[in-house]
């Protein structure tokens, strides 16, 4: 293995932990966010929504720009600008700039998370072999990370905007240095003059379906967790801040372990017993009143959903010669989910109860099993085939989908 690819490999990682480290600080954070503009439930939820639409906007144009110009040039301008466009957040004084700058921090963040998974799919192909769960395992430490800072932030008594800013300006000179290490993207085939442009397979979408329950799950844990630990169960913010950092930690584990565990049992049994998983433990989060067992659900949800959408993320890389593009699509899909979960929930929790609406969150870990069952039996046709071929599934490959 050459010593660029390893770099490469491990560019990748931190890259993905800058970027949980970033997105890790505002989520745990929004408790002091409501109480530094005095906002309702309701009104983190508008904006979460504006975040979110930001995302899925930058990525439901990332299509073209990913197959245009590369994952590595996208990383090089967009993760900089993620950094400061956060930095926009820390310093909103009042509720309607802070929309604008949840917005333009979703439209970055956007661009950042499709490039850096496109660019993991590069250095999966290069190697020949799954990566990626190990890939969002640098995600979990970053969010961690995020989460036990937020903690002593709180104990220290530093205010939300410190606390963002901080962060911001550690960010946005290490993506800068991280994006020497990344490799060029896979060339895609020429084109004949009058060829039509080739299709997005179906089963794009339907891992796409899957990464939208799976990000829907992971966002009512990152947005809803500190408000639900410390408002409804009663936990002190201290407290309550460690929901999410033990969340990510549960999530490093089963990350790390993930792709020999897709390797052993194969990509479907992998995400179905996920699905059940997650839909078991986030039973149990929502239907006790003890902050312990809650906090301790937690982890399970995050060992149990963990493995989802960096499976789904690597399949639709697989699918196609060219991965930025199929990553984009699934990645806009999923962050759809991301996009809804914390607008329904809050606007269920302000017509029922914080506990009631946190319980779609259980059903969706069915969505996710019942998906899984209709993926064909090695996920796509993948230059990973070596690795996917290990799957023990007993089925021949079918034909691939098409759309």
């Amino acid at each position: 293995m050459t010593r660029a690819l390893r770099t490469a490999r491990h560019g990748v990682v931190l890259t993905f932990a800058a970027a949980g480290l970033m997105c890790g600080t505002f989520t745990v954070r929004i408790p002091a966010m409501t109480d530094k503009l005095g906002i309702s439930e309701a009104a983190v939820g508008v904006v979460l929504l504006a975040w979110g639409l930001g995302a899925l906007v930058s990525m439901q144009s990332m299509r073209a720009v990913m197959a245009r110009v590369g994952s590595r040039a996208v990383l090089r301008a967009g993760a900089p600008l993620c950094a400061a466009a956060l930095a926009g957040v820390a310093f909103a004084p009042t509720f309607s700039l802070l929309l604008a700058a949840a917005a333009l921090f979703g439209m970055f963040f956007g661009v950042v998370d499709v490039a850096m998974n496109a660019q993991g799919a590069a250095v999966e192909r290069a190697y020949g072999r799954p990566l990626m769960n190990g890939m969002h395992a640098g995600w979990c430490v970053g969010a961690m990370s995020a989460g036990l800072l937020g903690t002593v932030a709180i104990w220290q008594g530093l205010s939300f905007s410190a606390n963002l800013a901080l962060v911001a300006a550690v960010s946005a000179p290490a993506a800068f240095l991280l994006s020497r290490a990344y490799l060029p993207d896979p060339a895609a085939a020429p084109r004949l003059p009058g060829q039509a442009r080739p299709r997005m397979p179906a089963v794009v979408y339907l891992l796409g379906a899957v990464a939208f329950a799976a990000f829907m799950v992971e966002g009512a844990v990152a947005d809803w967790n500190g408000l639900f630990l410390r408002d409804t169960i009663g936990a002190p913010e201290a407290v309550a801040a460690l929901g999410y950092p033990l969340f990510e930690a549960g999530m490093l584990v089963s990350r790390l372990a993930g792709d020999r565990l897709r390797g052993r049992v194969g990509s479907r049994r992998l995400l179905m017993a996920a699905g059940l998983g997650t839909a078991a433990s986030f039973a149990l989060v929502v239907t006790t009143s003890s902050a312990v067992v809650a906090v301790a659900g937690m982890v399970l949800v995050g060992l149990a959903v963990a493995t989802v959408s960096p499976m789904a993320i690597s399949l639709a890389g697989a699918a196609t010669r060219t991965p930025g593009p199929a990553i984009a699509q699934t990645s806009a899909m999923g962050y759809a989910g991301l996009l809804l979960g914390p607008v329904v929930i809050g606007f269920l929790s302000h017509a029922a109860t914080l506990r009631v609406a946190l319980g779609v969150a259980a059903g969706l870990g069915v969505v996710i099993a019942v998906a899984a069952h209709f993926l064909p039996s090695r996920g796509a046709r993948a230059p990973l085939a070596a690795s996917e071929a290990a799957e023990p599934l007993g089925e021949p490959e079918p034909a691939p989908l098409a759309a």
